[in-house]
């Protein structure tokens, strides 16, 4: 069972409990389903006790007392366990990370994307700085990821902005009459423009809205210290154990690969980040997962091919399939912050 899938169980789960009258909610949208956090335990967790507790009137630990069993009933479910306030614990049976990295392969980089519109209408409106334009337009393009209709305003845009950087708004002028999101982050301290595209809007993105970014050419050496080179040089090497495997002769299939737990979390998380990020409004939490996911990537891509006279084997088309999806991972999250994903580096 993929996260999207036990996402839906859930669902399912409260949609059983309102039908037999146990619960007095609306269905909501959406399950969160991540890696379970301190002091959990299986294979995933849920806090949609948590997001039902108030609509329900009920404490959210009797919530997910009532989604239990609702759960437990389903084939896929080992066993659920309840922690803190009300978060449900779920194991699975016969987990395997199989079946996350055919959905990621299936999706994409589109993987974490929302099925389709939701309703929701998002107005983000920033001041005339090239740092709010550039956060604002990344943020809009993930809301959009997420199923939100938005649009991006700003006081003034510089033509040079868009020329430089790609930056590009819905509007420009004062700020509309329904109260738009202000995106205000603190402005950089020198002119990013010089760095180039892909490096300027990592320096304006990376660091959170509230502290100032460093714009220098710290962003433009090829070596491990610099994050956008991880993330860069991590999916030129997942694009290049695929081409180097065609040359062997041998294709991706998901299955088993020991030794990549870490791995598997982070890139099981991906969904979970790409809605936190819609919802504060914040790509800089994108551009740090994307970091994360790198690293925990850039130890096993060594693994993936056979070395001297080793025949490719199926856990080599395994480690293979895991590396696409590390790849489609990094090419979704790159091109949401504007960032171009190259194949050689």
């Amino acid at each position: 069972m993929t996260p999207v899938e036990l996402s839906r169980t859930v669902l399912h789960a409260v949609r059983r409990a309102v039908d037999a009258g146990e619960l007095h909610v609306s269905v909501p949208a959406r399950a969160v389903v991540t890696p379970p956090g301190p002091g959990g335990c299986g294979d995933y967790a849920t806090n949609i006790a948590l997001q039902l507790a108030r609509p329900a009137g009920q404490p959210p630990l009797r919530v997910a007392e009532v989604l239990r069993p609702y759960l437990v009933d389903d084939d896929g479910i080992a066993d659920v366990v309840l922690s803190g306030p009300g978060f449900l614990n779920i194991s699975l049976h016969g987990a395997a990370p199989a079946g996350l990295v055919e959905e990621i392969l299936r999706r994409g980089s589109r993987y974490g994307h929302a099925d389709g519109p939701d309703g929701r209408l998002v107005e983000l409106h920033c001041p005339r700085d090239l740092r709010a334009v550039v956060v604002a337009e990344a943020a809009g393009r993930v809301l959009r990821s997420q199923g939100a209709l938005v649009r991006v305003t700003a006081e003034a845009l510089d033509p040079e902005w868009t020329a430089a950087l790609g930056v590009r708004v819905d509007a420009v002028g004062p700020a509309p009459a329904e109260p738009p999101v202000n995106v205000r982050p603190v402005p950089a301290p020198a002119d990013p423009l010089p760095l180039g595209r892909d490096a300027a809007r990592w320096a304006l993105l990376h660091p959170a809205a509230h502290d100032r970014p460093r714009i220098g050419d710290e962003h433009l050496v090829q070596r491990e210290s610099n994050p956008l080179f991880r993330v860069r040089y991590a999916h030129a090497r997942c694009r290049a154990a695929a081409r180097n495997a065609a040359g062997l002769g041998f294709t991706a299939a998901p299955g088993p690969v020991a030794g990549a737990r870490e791995l598997l979390v982070v890139l099981a998380d991906h969904p979970r980040v790409l809605a936190a990020t819609a919802a504060h409004r914040a790509p800089d939490r994108l551009a740090r997962h994307l970091v994360t996911v790198a690293d925990a990537a850039l130890p096993f891509l060594p693994t993936v091919l056979p070395v001297g006279e080793e025949k490719p084997s199926a856990a080599h088309r395994a480690r293979l399939a895991l590396a696409q999806a590390v790849g489609a991972v990094l090419a979704g999250g790159l091109s949401l912050l504007g960032i171009d994903a190259p194949d050689h580096l």
